[in-house]
């Protein structure tokens, strides 16, 4: 039975996918169809209020062993981007719950006002698709956000898609998009002021979370973190 309601979901997403006029539709089904097929294949997970969260084909780490797993990830990490953590492009965080943070500033990842992935960020951002590939209990969130220059809304829709660019390069390398998750925060989660030019730049910035899969706590790893706030 919760197959069968689990193909009348998909069937339900590609509808609606198709009825918009959106350039990102097929993207969009994709990831739609991936994330039930893999709850279908792995694990449909029930939320407080019984409804499903599909994705979690991922599969799950036992808890006992999901610090280690982490820490492998972390030293990959953290070597593989050495030179741009040194150079401050971005920082590597380890949070309580084990997820790795990557926080990116977008000086380095996009132009002024723009969405596209500049040129010379990609060689980064395949470093990191590198290792996630390898470390595949894991869903990785992309956040984006802005300063406070320009409207609430302008900002609200840059930041989902800067975010978006990121998520669509990481499909490009063949991580499923059933683990990809995209959050724009736009101006809300501001690290610093946005009275001198210094804390705008810090304001301006993408961060992806890798959060473990952990088996027994399944739908945790699809809630998207909040930033911390001055």
């Amino acid at each position: 039975m919760k197959k069968l309601i689990l193909v009348a979901v998909t069937v339900a997403l590609i509808s609606g996918c198709a009825t918009t006029d959106d350039p990102n539709q097929k993207t969009k089904i994709g990831a739609a169809v991936g994330a039930v097929v893999g709850a279908v294949l792995g694990h449909a997970v029930e939320n407080d209020k019984g409804g499903i969260i599909v994705g979690a084909a991922v599969g799950a780490a036992a808890g006992a062993g999901i610090g280690h797993y982490m820490d492998n990830q972390q030293k990959e990490m953290e070597a593989a981007l050495a030179e741009e953590q040194d150079r401050h492009d971005l920082e590597i965080q380890r949070l309580e719950d084990e997820t790795l943070k990557i926080d990116i500033s977008s000086e380095i990842s996009f132009d002024f006002g723009s969405a596209a992935l500049k040129p010379a960020f990609m060689p980064t951002l395949q470093k990191v698709a590198n290792i996630l590939v390898r470390y595949p209990r894991t869903v990785i969130h992309v956040v984006g956000h802005t300063d406070s220059v320009g409207s609430e809304s302008y900002n609200m829709e840059l930041s989902r898609h800067r975010a978006q660019s990121v998520i669509n390069y990481f499909v490009l390398q063949d991580i499923s998009q059933s683990r990809l998750v995209t959050v724009g925060r736009g101006e809300h989660e501001p690290r610093a002021s946005n009275e001198t030019e210094a804390g705008r730049q810090l304001n301006r910035r993408v961060e992806i979370y890798v959060k473990p899969v952990i088996e027994g706590q399944e739908a945790e790893a699809y809630q998207t973190p909040q930033s911390k706030q001055i």
